[in-house]
């Protein structure tokens, strides 16, 4: 299984997603931006602060990892949901549950 996205990761998608909507209301505090700044995935620019090409592309990329979790998460939610609609035939008995070790 795959490992949730980190709340880091999201919280750094959410600030670039911002950025790239050229947001007035966005304030970005002086440490974030400044580790954006070094990290080439913000620069300053006239107009405020844009993404780079660096920042471009870790933005999309973040987007496709939290579209690939919650389809994979879907995927596995009808597994389970067809996994536990499946009728037993007659005189089929139910698989035992694992019992805990003594």
């Amino acid at each position: 299984m795959i490992d949730p996205i980190p709340l880091e990761d999201l919280a750094l998608l959410d600030v670039l997603q911002q950025v790239s909507q050229a947001s007035e209301a966005l304030s970005v505090e002086t440490e974030i931006k400044r580790r954006l700044i070094e990290a080439a995935l913000i620069e300053d620019h006239e107009d405020g602060i844009r993404l780079t090409h660096a920042g471009i592309a870790l933005c999309k990329s973040l987007q496709h990892r939290v579209a690939a979790d919650k389809l994979a998460a879907e995927i596995l939610e009808k597994r389970e949901l067809a996994a536990a609609a499946v009728a037993l035939l007659p005189g089929e008995r139910a698989p035992a549950e694992a019992s805990p070790a003594a």
